[in-house]
């Protein structure tokens, strides 16, 4: 090939690449679920990320399990109802969120800890918008981001379909819920999960994913889920190599959704037979 022939080549292949990136995915509608089809897909090939064919978690009628649980003594609490003093923006300014009534709502952009965490038990409590307003991924969203990165959705799913990667308790645009185990709106939920960090070599190399097991309102969801890199939307996830530790981000994604009684303590990851 000659060098003309090669530019015009590698220039052919730069449009097209820039065209694919450039490229509007079309939303579809399959039994009432709104997503895409024509998104990558996940990496066992079965689905596309956001597949509104992909089948939705059973649902599950929970029972009672730890609301207002206390603080253990080695826990360190980032809100107990009384300030925001834990929390920032995402550029370190001070939190737009508002305290009412002991609780912290969401308002104008997501909110992160002050402190950082690596391989953690974490508590988080819930609650819904009530009256409910709008459908699927317009219904009561937020979410719990580990490390600032990997996110558990946080979403309105009594008897409401989303796609199911980005229904409640799902590793956003991952791994769906084993199980639907949310609770009406207005009604406190809680998530308790554990994180291993993901690990890289020096080069950057992935040596181990993180992983995550999340119990919501007492019923299994995830269970020492492998993650497959930041979470975002339209994508299945990719890592990129940072260090041992990072904050709780929660979520802001125009739905005001309250929280409280969040705490975190650090576990030590076994690895012995």
């Amino acid at each position: 090939m000659n060098k003309f022939i090669l530019v015009v080549a590698l220039a052919a292949t730069a449009t097209n690449l820039a065209l694919a990136q450039n490229t509007k995915n079309v939303e579809v509608t399959i039994d009432g679920v709104a997503g895409f089809q024509d998104t990558p897909l996940q990496p066992d090939g079965k689905w596309h990320v956001h597949d509104p064919a992909r089948p939705q978690p059973p649902v599950v009628t929970p029972g009672k399990f730890s609301q207002l649980a206390a603080p253990p003594s080695d826990a360190t609490v980032l809100f107990d109802g009384k300030d925001l003093s834990h929390w920032t923006d995402r550029d370190g300014n001070p939190p737009p969120w508002k305290i009412v009534d002991g609780v912290m709502v969401s308002a104008k952009s997501d909110v992160q800890s002050k402190e950082q965490f690596g391989d953690m038990q974490l508590h988080v409590e819930f609650r819904e918008p009530t009256p409910p307003k709008g459908e699927g991924q317009g219904r009561g969203n937020s979410g719990v981001f580990l490390m600032g990165r990997y996110e558990i959705q946080v979403l309105d799913c009594y008897q409401s379909k989303t796609y199911a990667d980005g229904a409640t308790a799902g590793i956003y645009g991952q791994h769906p819920a084993q199980v639907n185990a949310c609770l009406p709106p207005g009604e406190w939920q809680t998530y308790d999960i554990i994180f291993n960090v993901p690990h890289f070599s020096p080069s950057g190399e992935v040596l181990s994913p993180g992983y995550v097991t999340v119990i919501h309102n007492g019923v299994v969801a995830q269970n020492h889920q492998a993650i497959r890199g930041a979470t975002n939307w339209k994508s299945p996830g990719k890592y990129t190599p940072h260090g041992p530790t990072g904050p709780i981000a929660l979520q802001f994604h125009n739905n005001a959704v309250s929280f409280r009684n969040i705490w975190v303590r650090p576990i030590q990851v076994v690895n012995e037979p």
